[in-house]
């Protein structure tokens, strides 16, 4: 079971940051057109303030769902687990009433100068949001019995027809109503997602379901016709639920933070807000491209191979080999993690500039622009590690950590949104990057906590692998002070001699890093393998 977990976790993020790849690389070029034809308070209002709408209501409604279900998930009793999942979607009903209230009511308004279709762009949000959790069953009992394939290709389909409605809709009216264009995309997109889901599963259960606990698709409804509620739902996993819900309101003031601010603030106005948004977005590629994926496939990794209610060390003594893959994975995780971090971190500098030079035009690549991104690679680096440590501490706390976590993640929280709104008061769009990496260091030093004092007295010292090797850290730093040099010189009659000695440094840099992890590499081969055979 071990295998298979592995193999699935592995399949899982390979074939998630193909994904990633394959349709960002397209995205990034259908928008980088779009940039050409739509204002920037335009992308202001879709990207920071709808979206942010939508990131609220799924995340506050599905979140702790996938985490307390998805946890031991060969213990289930799963009827219990789907009356539990089916909860989902009238609280996100009721969460989705409450935002819809505020983003229409309470928050300023866009100038109808701006955009007509504004309340409609609310709405589309709110309606694909419950839509899309009518399928959240499918989607957790996909994860469970490792449909991983299945997801990757409605994923494809998702961000697919998302991206051509969009596009199509943009170019076609030359750039006007692109808030109008956005809402068509958002709602058909979810629809034929939320379908596709039902209509594979209808097709799987009618012709080949010996490997599912249900005979038809009646079976992933909910059955709620006992006398009580014990015999309804898995208390267990309730309890659970409620840790993790506490928990998700604070996360998710953490992960959306400068957005709130500037939302509820006005720190930024919608042009503003648009700018940093691109910033941003072309900044995160690499989380998500490769951070996020591998988060997901690890937190399940971790969650059906560490025993919650179960100290660590008693662990080692029932089966010392498990314990051991699990460091080594955690291990080997944080060393890939942080090695691209630094690897960011250290071109960036010489190519931020090059980069928005090439996504948004000449205009994004004068004033403060680049200096954000510049600071963003550093926001990168703290987010490649805080990512790995922070789902393996979810993954593997017990309900007690869980709840004096969330009391923590409170105190966080509050501290996060006083920083943001007083460093974008005085710098602006850099000031919510300066916010983030501060937020990020506070939860790598949170949880690093954790894991220090779980593997305590054992043999195991996972955070040892955070310590880059010296060549490579030293090749980091020549590489940074030589790309500098070549910006400085080059970059603005000789764009491609900058882009060729950079390609250079960085096959040298990676090569040396290969060349000292080699113990890395052998893992990651002895982890192919497992996975084949």
């Amino acid at each position: 079971m071990s295998k298979n977990f592995l193999k699935s976790s592995i399949e899982n993020a390979s074939l998630n940051i193909l994904l990633q790849i394959g349709f960002r690389c397209l995205t990034f070029v259908l928008n980088a057109c779009v940039l050409r034809h739509v204002s920037q308070d335009e992308i202001g209002i879709t990207n920071v303030r709808l979206l942010l709408l939508e990131s609220t209501v799924l995340f506050l409604s599905r979140e702790a769902f996938r985490r307390a279900c998805l946890t031991a998930t060969t213990q289930h009793d799963w009827p219990k687990v789907i009356n539990l999942i089916w909860l989902s979607v009238p609280l996100c009903i009721g969460i989705s009433g409450v935002c819809g209230y505020v983003w229409l009511n309470l928050l300023e308004q866009p100038n109808i100068s701006l955009t007509l279709h504004y309340k409609f762009g609310v709405w589309s949000i709110l309606i694909s949001c419950v839509m899309e959790l009518c399928s959240e069953q499918l989607y957790i009992v996909g994860q469970a019995f490792l449909f991983v394939r299945v997801q990757i290709a409605l994923e494809i389909i998702n961000i697919t027809i998302r991206t051509i409605i969009y596009t199509t809709l943009v170019m076609s009216w030359s750039g006007q109503n692109a808030v109008l264009a956005f809402s068509f995309a958002q709602l058909a997109s979810i629809f034929i997602y939320t379908l596709s889901f039902y209509a594979y599963f209808w097709y799987y259960l009618r012709n080949k379901n010996d490997n599912l606990p249900f005979n038809s698709m009646w079976d992933l409804f909910p059955k709620i016709f006992k006398k009580k509620w014990s015999e309804c739902l898995d208390f267990r996993l309730v309890l659970l639920l409620w840790s993790f819900l506490k928990q998700g309101f604070m996360k998710q003031l953490l992960t959306d933070g400068e957005r709130y601010v500037m939302t509820f603030f006005n720190t930024l106005k919608f042009n503003q807000q648009g700018v940093y948004d691109i910033i941003n977005n072309l900044g995160s590629l690499a989380a998500r491209f490769l951070f996020r994926p591998v988060e997901t496939a690890s937190y399940f990794y971790f969650s059906q191979l560490v025993h919650r209610d179960v100290p660590i060390k008693k662990q080692i003594e029932q089966d010392s080999n498990r314990i051991k893959e699990v460091v080594n994975v955690l291990e080997c995780l944080l060393r890939v993690n942080s090695s691209i971090g630094l690897v960011v971190l250290s071109f960036g500098q010489a190519y931020a500039k090059l980069a928005l030079y090439l996504y948004g035009g000449s205009a994004l690549a004068v004033g403060i622009g680049p200096i954000i991104l510049k600071m963003h690679c550093l926001s990168i680096l703290f987010l490649a590690v805080n990512g790995i440590i922070e789902c393996y501490a979810a993954a593997t706390m017990n309900i007690t950590e869980l709840n004096q976590y969330n009391v923590e993640m409170v105190y966080l929280s509050v501290i996060f949104i006083f920083i943001s709104f007083v460093l974008s008061s005085f710098f602006g769009g850099l000031g919510f990057i300066l916010a983030n990496c501060c937020n990020f260091a506070f939860r790598i030093i949170q949880c690093g906590r954790y894991i220090i004092s779980q593997y305590k007295n054992t043999n195991y010292s996972p955070l040892k692998s955070l310590i880059p090797k010296k060549l490579f850290l030293m090749t980091l730093i020549l590489s940074t002070i030589l790309t500098l040099y070549s910006e400085n010189i080059y970059f603005e009659n000789d764009k491609v001699f900058h882009v060729l000695f950079g390609a250079i440094l960085f096959f040298i840099t990676v090569s040396i890093w290969l060349f000292e992890e080699i113990s890395t590499l052998k893992f990651l081969s002895k982890v192919y393998h497992k996975k084949y055979n």
